[in-house]
């Protein structure tokens, strides 16, 4: 049996004010009670099913249905577009200003012009005709309404029936009875078909995208953003996890900051060309397995969120190899052509005599408790 099955979909507020209404309204794309109201209706306009006797079988609903709300559909089809009945009955109106139709009790007569209703939100009908009318009633015994965001009517797809013999075609006993299985069969081909739709990165709701960034091991914590972005690229991202650039992503990912990276091997102080061994040897050591991460001082908000950071990028370097962190404070460095400014005092002053011919070197200290008086 092929699942093929197409629907015309109603789901748009402009959609919706095509037909007529008594005690409901639109709220955004969605048609709810108005205010105030436990019970209405509305009429959707005649949809075309573009050929003379169409047969018309399975309509469902994308509705909300809270405790003690529900919904009941009522169907008629025909080929003549023109329904006297319809327009006697029920007064033209427009959605945010609905007239009660012109019967005694001030309620639209559903049931003489529709037929017996169906309840629930998966209807199978009976109805034959080029041109279908569907109307929808709202019933709500508690604060909270129905909501109906979507009706869809089925135009084309197998039924089970159509694989029997034609004698038993015409018994609606039986139509009805595989309906049943029908619907169950072709509903769960119809998940399974658009399983690969669904598992996309880039259309996958926030549930989804969740799992989805489970399944390929990806943190939880990340911006949904950032996940579409990662989850494509995981292999090239575990393949590369342990380099040099694989640590600067997976240390941006978890603090949001993008650190600098110094190895032992870009500071080795017996290398000829480095300039100052002692003063290296003093901040980065001479161990060839262990290397820093710098980030702004004010990357981590609190002492637990550094050290949550530290444990989970254990995880995330290579075996053998030890993490410093190290935080950044800003300072100021006096340097050979330094200007402080007219009025720039930095402690005390000490007296001196400086010229062009003069320079504050790295080790000149200004200012003495001896001078301060």
């Amino acid at each position: 049996m092929s699942a093929a099955q197409e629907y015309r979909t109603i789901c748009r507020a402009e959609e919706w004010q095509r037909g007529r209404f008594w005690r409901t309204e639109c709220e955004e794309d969605a048609l709810v009670l108005s205010p105030g109201s436990i019970w209405g209706a509305a009429c959707l306009g005649p949809i075309d099913g573009t050929e003379k006797g169409f047969a018309w079988n399975r309509v469902k609903l994308a509705a909300q249905l809270p405790r003690d709300a529900g919904v009941r559909v009522y169907a008629r089809a025909s080929d003549d577009r023109n329904w006297s009945e319809l327009d006697e009955n029920w007064s033209e109106g427009t959605l945010g200003n609905p007239r009660a139709p012109l019967d005694t009790d001030g309620v639209p007569p559903l049931e003489a012009l529709f037929g017996e209703a169906v309840a629930g939100t998966d209807v199978l009908l009976r109805v034959t005709g080029q041109y279908l009318w569907l109307a929808v009633e709202l019933a709500s015994g508690g604060e909270t309404g129905p909501r109906i965001d979507a009706v869809s009517i089925r135009f084309s797809g197998d039924h089970l029936i159509d694989y029997l013999p034609s004698i038993y075609q015409e018994q609606d006993f039986t139509y009805r009875w595989l309906s049943i299985y029908n619907s169950l069969f072709q509903d769960l081909e119809q998940e399974i078909d658009s399983l690969p739709g669904r598992l996309d990165v880039d259309s996958a709701d926030a549930e989804l995208l969740s799992f989805l960034g489970r399944c390929v091991c990806l943190d939880e914590g990340m911006p949904q953003g950032l996940l579409r972005e990662m989850i494509p690229h995981a292999l090239e991202f575990y393949e590369s996890m342990y380099t040099a650039e694989g640590i600067r992503r997976s240390a941006w990912l978890l603090s949001g900051q993008r650190p600098e990276l110094i190895e032992y091997f870009d500071v080795d102080p017996n290398l000829p060309s480095c300039q100052n061994p002692a003063l290296y040897r003093r901040l980065y050591g001479e161990n060839p397995y262990r290397f820093f991460l710098l980030f702004p001082y004010d990357t981590f908000s609190s002492q637990s969120d550094m050290e949550r950071f530290l444990s989970r990028m254990r995880d995330r370097i290579p075996a053998e190899t030890d993490l410093e962190l190290i935080l950044l404070k800003p300072c100021v460095q006096l340097d050979w052509h330094t200007y402080l400014g007219l009025n720039s005092r930095i402690g005390s002053f000490v007296p001196a005599a400086i010229d062009e011919t003069q320079t504050i070197h790295y080790d000149t200290t200004i200012g003495g408790t001896d001078h301060e008086r």
